[in-house]
């Protein structure tokens, strides 16, 4: 691989402020960490929140894609994220994601509401 390759493991922090610690990954690219959110909808007290994850190919690409999922300790709720891992030639790293939220509501009939 010519360049930098990016690296996941480590304290990311995005616009928003929130900030994400990921450990180390094993050789079958499984990960894990926590997750502590500057943003909720929610007026309960935000809390670290577990993560789990995988990156495809977990040694040979320089743009990995990776996936984890959120369970939050404060809400009935998980979100699944879904992103690759950018790195420039000055070895400057950058996650971009998508992420989607699912709620807990109580009856079928509500599951249009359910996911953001």
């Amino acid at each position: 691989i010519s360049g930098p390759q990016c690296d996941l493991q480590g304290l990311w922090r995005n616009e928003l402020g929130s900030n994400m610690t990921i450990l180390a990954m094993n050789t079958a690219g499984t990960f894990s960490g926590s997750y502590h959110t500057a943003v909720a909808a929610t007026n309960k007290q935000i809390l670290v929140s577990p993560l789990q994850g995988v990156q495809q190919q977990p040694s040979a690409k320089r743009h990995p894609t990776f996936s984890f999922t959120v369970q939050w300790q404060f809400s009935d709720s998980t979100t699944a994220f879904v992103g690759q891992c950018f790195v420039d030639h000055r070895g400057k790293e950058t996650l971009e994601t998508m992420w989607l939220l699912r709620e807990e509501v109580l009856s079928h009939k509500d599951t249009w509401k359910a996911t953001r």
